[in-house]
Parts: structure tokens; sequence; C-alpha cells
């Protein structure tokens, strides 16, 4: 009697995490969460950030207020060089509590051509293409945060590391 051997995902998911684990180089490593974040996450989500870049990972997020604002902040404490943002339309469109902070931003891409676009549609695109330039996902979300739930989906589909955190 021939025994086969289980090939499915969880295999493959295992052996990718074991090859991050032993990697000692840098990673790039997107942190994209929710908006509404309580303060004492947001500077959890920053000091990891912080020893993210320390360790000498390159740091992609977004724009927004909340854990992308609390990671932004954190790399620029470790070394502004180590940090992207992409925006999910033009500068022009971010909030200014937000325009503050993004102005100060090494490596700002901005996606114009998204203007048209509701902030939900945007924001999407903007995870794909953040998720396209990335190794890993650690991702802060709520049960109901459909578009980060959706770029995680997505993440795991390009075959990238994802670490999901939920905040309920």
């Amino acid at each position: 009697m021939s025994q086969s051997i289980d090939t499915s995902p969880g295999i493959d998911t295992l052996a990718q995490e074991l090859a991050s684990i032993q990697q000692t180089g840098s990673k790039r490593i997107s942190v994209l969460g929710s908006r509404h974040v309580p303060i004492t996450h947001q500077a959890l989500i920053e000091r990891m950030t912080y020893a993210l870049v320390l360790e000498g990972n390159r740091i992609l997020t977004s724009g927004a207020t909340g854990t992308n604002s609390a990671a932004i902040k954190g790399a620029m404490k470790a070394d502004p060089n180590m940090l992207t943002v992409i925006l999910p339309q033009s500068l022009d469109r971010q909030p200014s509590e937000s325009r503050k902070q993004l102005e100060k931003v090494i490596h700002l891409v901005e996606n114009p051509a998204n203007d048209h676009l509701s902030l939900a549609e945007a924001s999407a695109l903007c995870n794909l293409e953040i998720v396209s330039r990335c190794q890993q996902l650690i991702c802060f979300a709520f049960h109901d945060s459909h578009t980060l739930l959706q770029t995680c989906q997505d993440a795991e589909e390009q075959r990238r590391l994802v670490t999901l955190f939920y905040f309920d």
C-alpha cells in the first residue's frame, strides 16, 4: 500500500513561514491597518515598525491615520530612507492631519490617476500595489474591515507571508 504526501496549502505555508524565519537579510514588509485604532495600539505598532527598520527591513505602508500613521512614525524615527508610503490618491486628497506627516516622507508615491475614484476603491487598488512590492504583510484589522481582509486574501494568493492581527 502506497502512502501519499499531503501537499495542501498548509504545508506550503509552513515552508514559507520557516523560510521567512530563517532569512537573516532584510525584507520588504508592508504594514497596513485600520484608521480606527486606540492610541495604545498605535504606540505598539510604532514600536514594532521602529524595531523592524532597525533590523534592516524596508517598510511599505499607505498614508491613512491610525495604523499606517503609527507605522510611518516608527519607520521615520528609525531610518526615513527605509520607508515607502504609497497613497491611494494624490497628496492633495489626503486629510490635513495626514498631509503634515506625509510631506516629511522621502519615498512618497502618489496616485493622482485614482482621484476620481471613491476612497474605498482607491484604497483597494493602493493596497494591491503595496502587496505587490512586499515579501510580507502585517495587517491590523477588525473582523468587518472588508478592504483590509480582502488585501490579506490577495496577499496570500500572491504567496506573501501574511500576519493578521484583529482588534476585536
